[in-house]
């Protein structure tokens, strides 16, 4: 159970600042403020909880590492759970942040969703949007498989991801605020309703496709 809650304080933390970040002052932020929000997430978190449950806080890593061999399936489910109900948690406290605030409600801030077509800042068709985030997750999981496998790139890793996360949104934030993280685009979608929510599952299959692409391209690169 610590291993699930360390998972689901590190999904609410990262949903909460990333997504908080893109909703509240993403204006005055931009691409790159918003993009070193969700890494430097990432990076907190992973010298957080790192020791405790390895700091997946996303389901698409967690695949790629059951895919890779490296979790049993019982830890996976209990890791996914414990990651929807931390981004759903997150989206809860960001939409009573909001409300309390002059800020319009959270369908004018948009609680730093995911979406393509009409809700893409650049009109990203669905299959565009589907390639991109499996491409940008492919990458990432690829990282992480890459630099914790082994003890001398182990004390750097939290550095590592974090940095990644942050340079995949850079390109993906405008395309489609970019996912990568089943779970961070879920808790927003949820409270959102209509067409983030419509959406969502584009943001929940795609990184899981390329969780399962980077699983693959590791197995192939380390025979």
């Amino acid at each position: 159970m610590k291993k699930y809650s360390a998972e689901l304080l590190g999904t609410f933390v990262l949903t909460l600042f990333g997504c908080g970040s893109a909703a509240i002052a993403g204006a005055a932020l931009g691409t790159l403020g918003i993009a070193f929000a969700f890494g430097l997430s990432i990076v907190a978190m992973a010298y957080a909880i790192g020791n405790v449950s390895g700091c997946h806080i996303n389901p698409a890593v967690s695949l790629g590492v059951l895919l890779s061999g490296k979790m049993s399936g019982k830890d996976f489910v209990g890791y996914v759970i414990a990651q929807f109900i931390g981004a759903i948690l997150a989206a809860v406290v960001l939409a009573a942040i909001i409300n309390a605030s002059n800020l319009g409600g959270i369908a004018t801030t948009g609680l730093g969703a995911n979406g393509f077509g009409t809700a893409s800042a650049v009109g990203l068709s669905a299959c565009g949007a589907f390639a991109v985030e499996v491409i940008l997750t492919a990458v990432f999981i690829l990282t992480i498989l890459g630099v914790t496998s082994g003890e001398k790139t182990g004390t750097l890793a939290g550095l590592v991801i974090g940095l990644t996360l942050t340079f995949v949104h850079i390109m993906g934030i405008p395309l489609t605020g970019t996912s990568v993280n089943p779970a961070r685009s879920f808790g927003p979608a949820l409270l959102l309703g209509g067409q983030a929510l419509s959406q969502v599952w584009l943001f929940i299959v795609a990184p899981l496709v390329g969780a399962a692409v980077a699983a693959l391209i590791w197995k192939c690169l380390n025979k």
